[in-house]
């Protein structure tokens, strides 16, 4: 087996971990101290492994030994004790469980010269890749790869009932659509734990199934989004829209190849918003041609009217196998330091507005590909650091989000922020607790007469909720938990709050951008089946 297989065979815990009676046994012992206030590591320190090798037990055999406690009924479930052991709690912190997964290599439109080629993968994508390198182990296989990440997620102790599946791989349009309906339809089939002939049997089925989906995520670029392309979208289940911008300078996007405008991409984003999907916009500074003043510059530019949900900074690395390497071995291209790119950061993350989320700030690519420039992927921790240091702060989604903390319904405040973008009107409304922490939110948008035609019949003279999230650790379907957020009510109140503001603004009818997971949700709150949308008369 060679390297890549065995790294990426390590993600996949159940295929090379074996939970044995010593093991179990040792976990049990850790598990008895942690449950009475013994810190986790120091349990574990407490009960060395035998024999050959040594080492300790893991978390994950924590909370394997937790589940068989549970089973056997000597123990009751404890949520508490489980996010205890629990390992990388942040991955489920936000409400939801993220499971990624990549499309084969495919031919890309896109002639990008900071963009990587293998052939072994779809465009942009290296082969070592943490994300990536699971997808090529598994062959690109979409039942494969969904299944050994339920798998993973679950042996380490995360809820896997509420399933944000992204889709990743090149653009995403450019597929033939049989290979995207099968695709999708098998990653249904994992998250089912059954196999149907059609993807609408798929879907209805995963309305009810143990492992939901609460979103589904593509990206594609702002040259392939139509309102006949949205109604796909909606067939196949697709709710939140990646779409890379990358600058918005006509001049930067031609001397890089990028192939589309920036109008094109305004366009993109206000029929996406029109159609009621969730805007994720890329941005990446140190583009052939940009520099420092002018990144802070362009970056200002995405509030005017583009105004993404949220963001994903990825700053041009330069790597072997990109066109954009020619350019630097001429001396016509130089990167920016980690000390340069950190300071533009710090000083454009403050101006983030507070409905946005900011995903990422660097992008995961080992530092062995990057040839000159920063090599750096903690950049997000060093920002903050220094955001400190100035007595500054960064008021995104992301930064504000409650997490762990406990919920007390009677402090919380209701916030309305209201912004213009795409022709519409936006209504961001949160809850938020009296140290500015998110409990909750949701996405209103009332179109107007600039919106563009969608020419989706559930749309018409609708107010549409693009997105309606409670925030805190994702709980299992009929789970509960003192003090946490998504068991006090809160999405509903939202949704109650969103129809006040859209019968204010004269709309009758409203929409939701419902993901298969979530249709019967909404349709506890009145909303039934439309033909793409769920709907609901409120005048």
């Amino acid at each position: 087996m060679n390297d890549l297989s065995l790294q990426a065979q390590n993600e996949d815990w159940l295929e090379i971990r074996q939970y044995t009676p010593e093991k179990l046994a040792l976990a049990r012992k850790a598990l008895e101290e942690i449950r009475v206030g013994e810190q986790v590591f120091e349990a574990i320190k407490h009960h060395p492994l035998t024999g050959e090798g040594g080492g300790y037990i893991s978390k994950y055999m924590l909370v394997a030994a937790y589940r068989d406690l549970v089973e056997r009924g000597e123990w009751e479930e404890d949520p508490g004790l489980l996010a205890r052991i629990r390992m990388k709690p942040t991955r489920s912190l936000s409400g939801v469980t993220v499971v990624t997964v990549l499309t084969k290599p495919y031919p890309c439109p896109g002639k990008c010269i900071f963009c990587p080629t293998d052939v072994r993968m779809p465009k942009s994508y290296l082969p070592d890749e943490p994300g990536a390198m699971r997808a090529l182990y598994h062959e690109f296989d979409p039942y494969r790869q969904v299944l050994s990440r339920l798998t993973a997620l679950d042996a380490v102790g995360h809820p896997t009932e509420k399933i944000e599946l992204l889709i990743l791989g090149g653009t995403w349009s450019a597929y033939r659509k049989d290979y995207q309906e099968w695709f999708i339809k098998r990653c249904y089939d994992a998250m089912n734990q059954k196999e149907f002939e059609t993807l609408p049997e798929a879907q209805v089925y995963n309305e009810t199934t143990n492992h939901r989906n609460v979103g589904l995520v593509i990206e594609t670029r702002p040259d392939h989004v139509t309102p006949k392309e949205l109604a796909w979208f909606r067939y196949l289940g697709v709710t939140k829209v990646q779409m890379g911008a990358q600058s918005f300078d006509d001049h930067i996007l031609e001397i890089n190849k990028r192939g589309h405008t920036v109008e094109e991409t305004r366009q993109a984003a206000a029929l996406l918003r029109a159609g009621g999907f969730k805007i994720v916009l890329h941005w990446m500074p140190n583009l052939y041609g940009a520099t420092l003043e002018s990144d802070q510059a362009d970056f200002a530019k995405m509030w005017q009217d583009f105004c993404p949900d949220e963001i994903k900074i990825y700053p041009n690395q330069l790597l072997e196998n990109a066109e954009l390497y020619e350019y630097w071995q001429r001396g016509e291209y130089t990167p920016y330091t980690t000390e340069e790119l950190l300071e533009l950061l710090v000083t454009i993350k403050p101006t983030i507005p507070r409905y946005c989320r900011v995903n990422r700030v660097v992008r995961d690519i080992p530092s062995t590909n990057v040839v000159e420039g920063n090599k750096r992927t903690s950049l997000r921790m060093d920002i903050h650091k220094e955001l400190k240091k100035r007595g500054q702060r960064c008021q995104c989604v992301r930064c504000r989000e409650i997490r762990r903390a406990k919920v007390k319904p009677e402090k919380l405040d209701f916030k309305d922020l209201t912004y213009p973008a795409g022709g519409a009107e936006e209504h961001f409304l949160s809850f938020v607790t009296p140290q500015d922490k998110l409990a909750g939110f949701l996405r209103l948008s009332l179109p107007g007469l600039d919106s563009p035609a969608t020419g989706l019949s559930d749309l018409e003279d609708a107010a549409i909720i693009r997105e309606v999230h409670v925030y805190g650790q994702s709980l299992e379907v009929g789970e509960d938990q003192e003090g946490a957020a998504q068991h006090i009510g809160l999405g509903t109140e939202l949704i109650e709050k969103a129809e006040q503001v859209a019968r204010q603004q004269g709309f009758r009818r409203m929409a939701v951008i419902a993901a298969i997971g979530t249709r019967r949700y909404y349709a506890g709150r009145g909303f039934h089946q439309g033909e793409c949308y769920m709907v609901k008369d409120i005048g």
